[in-house]
């Protein structure tokens, strides 16, 4: 019994300790980065309202508590393992399958995201789970985890869902999920960081329109009823869940420096 409480929490503080330094690294990172280009990135504030401290704080409380639940959700990838239910390859991966694992985590995560986002809105759901994050009117790059412990429960239900799922084909890379971790917190971060560094006709080329900005997530913060996804606009588009003026407000930011002095609230 010592042995598997011993096995366990060294196994929580170890999943703790690596989201707590990707999470730091990447809020702390960009918000820095922020700080050093604040007068040329000034006009691409999305919003009038400035976080204030105490948003902050509470961003980073809730962000760690998250961080302290994943790993004993990541139990349940631990568990998938030793019943071979998921398969783990740590040898040296093979380039193209490595590529083909990242691309399906990133499009299965997109849309567990997007109906896992739209049932927590749900009436039933939405006090209890996810209000804490909509808290957050003006979100900063702190938010990227700043969740009730019902959602950061959801949001980690991923890891062992997808690790079965791949490993009926392959066994998964353990190198492929830490490419996707990399890529969630870099686009959740700026995706709450308040400022559009996109550039003009992103929402709307061919080449782009597909991938979500920050402006997408700032306004399901400021309105709440649109723009559910994360990394992509499929889904919102499919479903008529993209904000009907998505277009006109990201223009109005990324041109605001150019054509106009006034601020375009979401």
């Amino acid at each position: 019994m010592i042995e598997i409480v011993h096995a366990f929490a060294t196994h929580w503080f170890s999943g703790f300790q690596e989201e707590l330094i990707r999470y730091l690294v990447a809020a702390a990172g960009v918000t820095a980065l922020f700080w050093l280009a604040r007068r040329s990135i000034a006009s691409r504030r999305i919003q009038q309202r400035m976080a204030t401290m105490a948003d902050r704080r509470r961003e980073i409380f809730q962000s760690i508590r998250t961080v302290a639940i994943f790993p004993f959700v990541g139990l349940l990838t631990v568990g998938a393992v030793a019943l071979g239910l998921g398969r783990v390859d740590f040898g040296p991966p093979d380039p193209l399958v490595l590529i083909i694992q990242v691309i399906v985590i990133i499009l299965a995560h997109d849309t567990y995201f997007y109906w896992m986002h739209r049932m927590l809105h749900l009436r039933a759901m939405f006090r209890r789970a996810h209000a804490a994050h909509h808290t957050s009117r003006t979100p900063t790059s702190w938010a990227a985890y700043s969740f009730a412990p019902i959602e950061s429960v959801t949001e980690a239900l991923f890891g062992p869902i997808i690790l079965i799922a791949i490993s009926w084909i392959v066994p998964i890379y353990p190198i492929a999920g830490l490419f996707f971790a990399g890529h969630q917190m870099l686009r959740n971060v700026l995706g709450h960081s308040g400022h559009e560094l996109a550039w003009s006709g992103f929402t709307r080329s061919r080449w782009t329109g597909w991938l979500t900005t920050t402006t997408h997530h700032d306004l399901h913060h400021s309105e709440g009823r649109y723009n559910f996804g994360i990394y992509f606009t499929w889904w919102d588009r499919m479903m008529g869940t993209e904000h009907p003026r998505y277009h006109e407000k990201f223009e109005a930011v990324v041109s605001r420096g150019k054509t106009t002095t006034d601020p375009v609230t979401a």
